[in-house]
């Protein structure tokens, strides 16, 4: 019982705090990259305490609801788009003994949950009696059912080469030259899960020139906040996936594992800062062609190669 406490005391301290540290991350170096100066002051060293400042910031705004929103759907959203990661982290192994619950469907389970996340911007959408808001609400949907089938046929082709669907035991599984042989599925998988986080260029559903906030334009306060906290850890979420799937997660040489898996999730995290500052946002049907025209026929190939292999082995 002691250990199950401990384990979930740590998955929570992570769940806090390495999303602060990324989004403490994403402005200064976006700041960096587009050579403008970032906020310096709070905290006084670089504006360390930044993101702590915000915080204190939105606790201290009212927390507004429409009259004509649908109150108990527009309070329980970021709620909805926020736990699922939550639960994601309570299975994702961070060293060879360092994960909360190994499920023998672990893979399953969590890419089932962090489907439920999504579904919090569109009820954020629909509840919020916006027309604004429910547009990008639909966006969100659209989005959704466009990315989901190729973050699944990646994944599936790892857990094929694995032979598991358990996220510890496909570590067990995993060589060095897995890192070529799945490296199109850890692409389309990295590329399918930031558009499901409606990260730019895939934020279409938030598109301030165009839609407001899209589903939390109506928000303020604190309700706010927990839905720019649920993308900041999305991308903790994805970055830890993509880490387990096709990176080899703890696997490396000198450091210790768990050292290995962090190393790997913040240059992942990195990555998603850096698209950010150079690509412009899609427009809805460059959205759609490439789901479909471009990341669906990648992960097929993928899984029809990983096939293929499995056969010969």
């Amino acid at each position: 019982m002691l250990d199950v406490i401990l384990r979930f005391a740590v998955i929570l301290a992570v769940f806090l705090l390495l999303p602060l540290i990324i989004g403490q991350t994403e402005h200064k170096v976006m700041a960096h990259m587009q050579s403008r100066l970032g906020p310096m002051y709070a905290g006084g060293f670089h504006g360390w305490a930044q993101l702590i400042a915000d915080g204190v910031k939105f606790a201290q705004k009212e927390d507004v609801i429409p009259a004509a929103a649908d109150r108990r759907i527009f309070m329980i959203a970021p709620g909805v788009a926020l736990v699922p990661y939550l639960v994601v982290l309570i299975v994702i192994p961070v060293d060879r003994n360092g994960f909360g619950v190994n499920l023998d469907l672990g893979l399953f389970f969590v890419l089932a949950v962090m489907g439920i996340g999504v579904l919090g911007s569109i009820m954020a959408g629909w509840a919020s009696a916006n027309k604004y808001s429910v547009l990008g609400g639909m966006r969100s949907a659209a989005q959704l059912m466009s990315y989901e089938l190729p973050l699944v046929l990646a994944a599936s082709s790892v857990a094929m080469a694995a032979g598991t669907l358990s996220l510890p035991g496909i570590l067990e599984q995993w060589q060095w030259w897995w890192l070529p042989w799945q490296a199109v599925g850890g692409f389309v998988f990295f590329v399918a899960g930031l558009a499901e986080l409606r990260r730019p260029p895939f934020d279409m559903p938030i598109a301030e020139s165009e839609i407001i906030m899209g589903p939390m334009t109506e928000y303020t306060g604190m309700r706010f906040a927990l839905f720019m906290l649920s993308e900041y850890v999305g991308i903790v979420v994805l970055s830890f996936l993509t880490t387990v799937l096709f990176l080899g997660g703890w696997h490396g040489p000198f450091l210790p594992g768990w050292m290995w898996t962090l190393l790997k999730v913040f240059l992942l995290a990195f990555v998603v800062i850096w698209l950010r500052v150079s690509f412009p946002r899609l427009r809805e049907d460059q959205l759609q062609k490439l789901a479909w025209v471009g990341l669906v026929p990648l992960a097929l190939g993928q899984l029809a190669l990983t096939g293929v292999v499995k056969v010969l082995l």
